[in-house]
């Protein structure tokens, strides 16, 4: 610990200073827009306090918020794994990427029957079986036709 003087001349032990950001620098180093971070403190999931006009953050308390930020690898519902690969479970994005498709053609799929996708909380969710089913029936077909032509 730092030793200090107050006005009377007298050494006391200051305490270790904290490191503080500001919503800006907090933002540049989460790689996430400002807003963001004052959505995390409105909800609480990112310790702050205000100063008259200026919110300052403990870098402990933003590291520590990085670590619990959400993850959609992560995202749980009902208290099992919503893309759960092991068990065959993927998401919207995962299965663009599988077939090598943009997302929104996924999407349209699903919204018009061709693939079955089933709603989680807010998350669609794709099983391998569906992907595979929708592969052999739809874009085998439409690679079948582009060569014929």
């Amino acid at each position: 610990m730092e030793k200090e003087t107050n006005h009377l001349g007298e050494a006391f032990a200051a305490a270790p200073s904290k490191k503080v950001v500001s919503i800006t620098e907090a933002a540049k180093i989460n790689n996430v827009t400002r807003q963001a971070i004052y959505v995390a403190i409105k909800q609480k999931k990112l310790k702050a306090s205000k100063d008259a006009t200026r919110w300052t953050i403990d870098l402990e308390d933003l590291e520590n918020y990085r670590k619990q930020k959400y993850s959609r690898s992560k995202s749980m519902f009902n208290g099992e794994l919503l893309f759960d690969n092991h068990k065959g479970f993927y998401s919207v994005n995962q299965v663009a990427k599988m077939l090598n498709v943009p997302a929104q053609k996924i999407y349209y799929a699903t919204r018009v029957g061709l693939m079955k996708a089933h709603r989680k909380g807010a998350a669609w969710v794709i099983h391998i079986s569906d992907v595979k089913q929708y592969q052999e029936t739809y874009l085998s077909k439409k690679a079948q036709r582009s060569e014929a032509i």
